[in-house]
């Protein structure tokens, strides 16, 4: 960390003696204040719920400018790293640190190929779910037991067991999500075809039968890739932090992604899209585009419990650089399948014009965000809603990794131990039987 010429000094009203506090700068963005000795000096903790203004770590990964709607992945914008590299090289970046050159682009590939299969016994431990499980559910249980059928590559603290993990849990993903959407299905498994980019394989392993193959379609495909780049690392959100936390534990990678998948299912977070998708299905039920300005009325009431989803978000103070990249992407699919004219689509897209031009929802900044558009793109490709947010999963895996090797890596990283303020009953002693 390079320390700043300026220091922080807190002073205290009751006449406690004040305390100097060391600033960081970060190569771009926010300095911090260091504030590691705060409790040791003055026996007080900070309070930050939601850790809205603190740092947890110093990374190197991913860099997030809200008030820009700018998103870099190792100082690489988003929007040249979607339409220039494939999901793969941005595997290998946010793993390595730089793009791989054309024999280290053709080693990992190969590498990530030859580890795309499971271990033949998972498919007897999908047999233990119920066949209307939700996916999310499915894929927390199958990403932990990993660990149970890999346990060559299980300690965290070896640089080569981390490295294994790492390419089997990317190569391994695309499989177990296939997987739980054939178990819901009743269909048999497709086993992966190494041939194939990754993106591609994916669909095929999804909507491939026995009886009759499927030839991916090259703009579903780029599509499915571009989701996958999107999604790949997001910085400190609740997901990567539960990673980073689980694993500050010492436990194996699979268990600390696993994780990530249990948290990344809160609606608030990966099911957003799967919200997203569900409100315009929900608007459709009752009219369409026709009754959009009854919907919005109901939005803008404080009173009225309705909610615009795919609109907005916690980071973005602008437009949302993810979701222009995916506003495209979804007039190429919607283009490539004939669905112009589709119903829902029009919907989103009349939503969409009265979302940027109300100012209602101009002056809160509501633009429209990754999630409404791939959410479209991911139904029109075939998907089933309920699988949205373990395909966000896939993706995400190797940004968690990413996260996890570096903290590993770090010679401050500590077991996460967040403190408190306490506001319960003080000391007290347990009375009788009869005096309670």
């Amino acid at each position: 960390m390079t320390p700043s010429d300026v220091k922080a000094t807190l002073s205290f009203s009751d006449g406690s003696p004040s305390m100097d506090l060391p600033i960081y700068k970060g190569s771009i963005g926010p300095d911090v204040i260091d504030i590691r000795k705060l409790y040791g000096q003055t026996g007080k903790f900070t309070y930050d719920p939601g850790f809205l203004s603190t740092a947890s770590c110093q990374s190197t990964i991913t860099y997030i400018d809200g008030d820009k709607g700018e998103l870099l992945y190792r100082g690489y914008p988003i929007e040249q790293l979607a339409t220039q590299c494939d999901f793969l090289d941005t595997c290998y970046l946010l793993l390595y640190g730089e793009l791989p050159n054309a024999q280290q682009q053709q080693d990992f590939h190969k590498l990530v190929s030859e580890h795309t299969m499971v271990h033949e016994q998972m498919q007897f431990f999908l047999r233990g779910f119920r066949r209307d499980a939700h996916p999310m559910a499915v894929m927390t249980g199958l990403v932990g037991a990993l660990s149970a059928f890999y346990h060559d590559s299980t300690d965290i603290n070896d640089p080569r067991h981390r490295e294994i993990a790492a390419i089997r849990l990317i190569a391994k993903m695309p499989t177990l999500v296939a997987m739980a959407y054939k178990y819901g299905e009743g269909q048999p498994y497709v086993y992966p075809r190494n041939k194939l980019s990754y993106a591609g394989n994916f669909m095929r392993m999804m909507f491939a039968t026995p009886c009759e193959d499927y030839e991916p379609n090259e703009v579903l495909v780029r599509a499915m890739d571009r989701i996958f780049i999107l999604h790949a690392d997001h910085e400190q959100n609740a997901s990567t932090s539960t990673v980073r936390l689980c694993g500050s534990s010492g436990t194996n990678p699979f268990a600390a992604i696993a994780a990530g998948v249990a948290c990344l299912w809160g609606p608030a977070h990966g099911g957003a899209n799967e919200a997203a998708l569900n409100m315009l299905e929900d608007i459709q039920r009752n009219g369409g585009v026709e009754k959009i300005g009854e919907f919005i009325k109901q939005v803008k009431d404080k009173n009225s419990s309705v909610k615009l989803m795919g609109f907005g978000h916690r980071v973005y103070k602008n437009y949302d650089p993810r979701a222009k990249l995916m506003r495209e992407t979804c007039h190429e699919v919607l283009g490539a399948l004939g669905l112009e004219n589709d119903p829902l689509f029009k919907l989103a897209m009349s939503l969409e014009k009265i979302a940027l031009e109300d100012e209602y929802f101009v002056a809160r900044k509501l633009y429209p965000n990754v999630d409404f558009y791939s959410g479209i793109v991911q139904r029109a490709i075939g998907i089933p809603v309920s699988l949205f947010t373990a395909i966000f999963a896939l993706a995400r895996t190797v940004g968690w990794i990413a996260q996890l090797n570096e903290m590993i890596g770090d010679p401050e990283y500590k077991i996460g131990r967040p403190r408190q303020l306490f506001v319960g009953s003080q000391r007290r002693d347990v009375p009788p039987l009869d005096k309670r």
